[in-house]
């Protein structure tokens, strides 16, 4: 059963096959060490390590000897020193800078409604009331706010997906929750939000918010990862 209260964390589901075909190509176009600090760059050390080392990998670059010490307990070489060189971006499926990524993202960033509520035309949201509904809207409320990495500069001008669809982020995101605008649709309490990743609108929603925020997407994909509770899909 979720939680609903703005307490609930946002949840980085890491998708098996994402991740074994981004390792995959990784170590195939070449290198012999993988960066997996900072936690795997927020995905998770002990799972993007058993992929990238099956995968040919020989060993991977990490942030303290006791996470080179837990790693060889599983047969894997763990190293604090050295150049990474296996390309981080096919690892972990996240854009270039010229566009799309070459391989599936392995994070999903997700949320959850936490309640609706009608809009009238001229009605505001959110601190600042930096937006107005230009007529008759519903809004949702969706976990996740600045303070798990869903950045501020974010408000009015990126979307979320709900079942299926491009929403926008609609107001300033506030420390735990932002605004979603639904427009005519209807949706369930507790519906699953998409912020980045997985296969529909926002599969590359990571880029929108490197461009927005002017952050690289490591850095953003990394913190969002990091304040979110972890979970798996095939």
């Amino acid at each position: 059963m979720w939680e609903t209260t703005s307490s609930s964390l946002p949840r980085a589901i890491i998708s098996r096959s994402a991740l074994a075909a981004g390792a995959t190509a990784a170590v195939r176009a070449g290198g012999h060490i993988a960066d997996l600090r900072r936690d795997a760059w927020g995905h998770g050390v002990l799972s993007v390590a058993q992929a990238v080392t099956a995968a040919g990998a020989e060993c991977v670059r990490v942030d303290a000897p006791g996470e080179v010490d837990a790693l060889q307990l599983e047969g894997i070489v763990g190293v604090t020193t050295g150049e990474p060189d296996i390309d981080p971006d096919l690892l972990y499926g996240l854009p270039r800078e010229e566009g799309a990524p070459s391989t599936r993202p392995v994070m999903r960033l997700t949320g959850r409604v936490l309640s609706t509520k009608p809009l009238r035309a001229g009605d505001a949201v959110s601190y600042g009331y930096t937006f107005r509904a230009e007529a008759a809207t519903t809004v949702a409320l969706v976990t996740g706010g600045y303070a798990q990495g869903i950045v501020r500069a974010l408000g009015n001008n990126a979307h979320v997906e709900i079942d299926g669809v491009a929403r926008a982020i609609v107001g300033r995101v506030a420390m735990d929750v932002c605004v979603v605008d639904l427009g005519s649709a209807i949706t369930e309490l507790g519906a699953e939000v998409t912020y980045f990743g997985g296969d529909g609108p926002l599969s590359g929603g990571i880029a929108r918010w490197a461009e927005v925020t002017g952050m690289a997407p490591p850095e953003l994909v990394t913190v969002a990862g990091s304040h979110a509770i972890r979970g798996w899909e095939a």
